[in-house]
Parts: structure tokens; C-alpha cells; sequence
């Protein structure tokens, strides 16, 4: 735990239950060893509480940020006052920060580290066609990331079709020229392919989609963290398609975090070797 004193910046995690939480055991670790006099302190607040809470978090001075985790990413899109396009196309927010003119502003960065970690695998996103299974939460947030990211096409697939056409609205609504359709998951003929399903957390989960139809030259993205190498990542590993595994999407989010709060960033592999989850 980073030494505090009366100069230290707090980055507040909020959500709950807060059980579940990794953030501090992956942000203090490298503000200790980088000597950064800021630390990650979860709270426990039910929805009840949440609106009131946000806003007197950020009445604090010494507050750089807040992380906002589950249930709170949706209701924080009504709560700030300015939220970034991917965070309206996602339709919630895991990021809010206080703006230089005192407004609270909030943005969605779990598909700004997918985005980075395929890119820091040569995988550039410009141009490319993709294919994105599950249009929740995640999914929708990487949607947003890749059409940010210059992405020609994109398919979009959710059980609940309805789902999917709505998120083909609100990306066509921020980015007009970019082609998007929903209604289908054959993987053929994609530059990329993510699972943004829950399916592979659970042993006997059907894999999200019909393996068969991957070429080798598709590049493959899983958010499922369980297990790294899920069923989804093996079968395409087997055809030789280049991966990125769940995790990555999480430690490569962290250094954009760190930005967005304007502290000093760094790299995933040094979040990796320092945490510890």
C-alpha cells in the first residue's frame, strides 16, 4: 500500500459489492514503486446512495478520479455532465473525472484497452471489417473503440436482436460513414472476430459462435478472464489465428485511465509484474 499523507490524490473505485475488486491491487502497487503519492480506495455504495456519493467524491480537492464498476455504468451517463462519444454510444460510463471548468465528464475505456492491446499485437483496426458477438455492455464499448479507431465494417450480433440494432443506431449516429449491419455471427471473411458473450466462463458453455468458418488470417479477441485460454481461444488458436486473451483488455485499459486522470502512466507488462491479484 502506497505510504498517504495529507498530499495524497484518491482515486475512488465505487461499486458493489465490492468483493470482487482487482483495481487496487493493481493500480497501488505501481503507485508505490513508482513513488506516486496517489491511491485507489474502494467504497461500497449501493444505487441508492450512488448519486449523491459521485458528486461529493468530486467535492473533495484531492480527488483525482473515480473508477465505476457494476451497478453504476449505466446510471453514471445521466449523473455527469458531459460524456465522451464512446461513452454514449456504450451507453455507460467506468471512467468520471472532473473537467477544468468544474463539470463532471465521463468516458468508457474497456474498449480503448481492447483497441490497444490488438494494436500493440500489429493488429490496426483502421479499415477492417470485425465482427462483434454480444452487444451489452463490453460489447458495445469496443463497438464504440473500433469505430473511434477507424474500423470499414462492423457486424453486430446479440441474441437480442434488438440489442444489436440499437447499438447499429447509436454508432451510425457518431459515425455516419461507417458501415454497420447486425443480424448474423458467421465468423467468415471478418479481419476480426470478439466474444464479448459471457460464454466460457462456465465449463459446458457453448462457444459463441461456429468455429469452423475462421480463417487463419482472422485476428481473435475473448473478454471472458476466468480462464485465459477459453474454448473460444483454443479452437482458433488450433486453426492459427493471432489472439488476444480477456486480461489483456483490463491491464491494457489501465495506462488510458491513468491519462485520463492525468497522473503518470505505464505499461501493462509493468502493471502485470507488479499486481498483486
Amino acid at each position: 500500500m502506497p505510504m498517504i499523507n495529507g498530499l495524497t490524490r484518491v482515486i475512488a473505485h465505487i461499486g458493489y459489492p465490492t468483493q470482487t475488486f482487482k483495481s487496487p491491487m493493481i493500480y497501488n502497487p505501481y503507485f508505490q514503486q513508482a513513488g506516486i503519492n496517489a491511491v485507489v480506495v474502494p467504497f461500497a455504495c449501493q444505487s441508492s446512495n450512488y448519486p449523491a456519493f459521485l458528486r461529493a467524491v468530486f467535492g473533495n480537492l484531492n480527488t483525482a478520479g473515480a473508477l465505476i464498476t457494476m451497478p453504476h455504468k449505466v446510471s453514471t451517463l445521466n449523473l455527469v455532465d458531459r460524456a465522451s462519444a464512446t461513452a454514449q454510444i456504450a451507453g455507460a460510463c467506468n471512467a468520471v473525472r472532473l473537467g477544468a471548468d468544474g463539470r463532471l465528464e465521463g468516458d468508457m475505456f474497456d474498449g480503448e484497452g481492447f483497441v490497444r492491446g490488438i494494436r500493440r499485437k500489429g493488429f490496426d483496426a483502421a479499415g477492417k471489417s470485425a465482427l462483434v458477438i454480444g452487444c451489452g455492455g463490453v460489447g458495445s464499448a469496443i463497438a464504440a473503440s473500433l469505430a473511434a479507431a477507424g474500423a470499414g465494417s462492423l457486424m453486430l450480433f446479440d441474441n437480442r436482436n434488438g440489442t444489436a440494432a440499437a447499438l447499429a443506431g447509436r454508432l451510425k449516429q457518431h459515425y455516419p460513414a461507417l458501415q454497420v449491419q447486425h443480424g448474423h455471427n458467421d465468423v467468415a471473411g471478418f479481419d476480426l472476430v470478439v466474444n464479448a458473450t459471457p460464454l466460457g466462463m462456465y465449463a459446458g458453455d457453448a462457444l459463441p459462435t461456429d468455429v469452423s468458418h475462421l480463417s487463419p488470417h482472422t485476428f481473435v479477441g475473448e473478454v471472458v478472464l476466468q480462464e485465459e485460454m477459453t474454448p473460444f481461444l483454443r479452437a482458433a488458436a488450433a486453426i492459427g489465428c493471432r489472439l488476444q486473451v480477456g486480461t489483456d483488455m483490463l491491464f491494457e485499459q489501465i495506462p488510458a485511465y491513468l491519462e485520463y486522470f492525468n497522473l503518470p502512466t505505464t505499461t501493462p507488462e509493468t502493471l502485470r509484474r507488479l499486481a498483486t491479484l
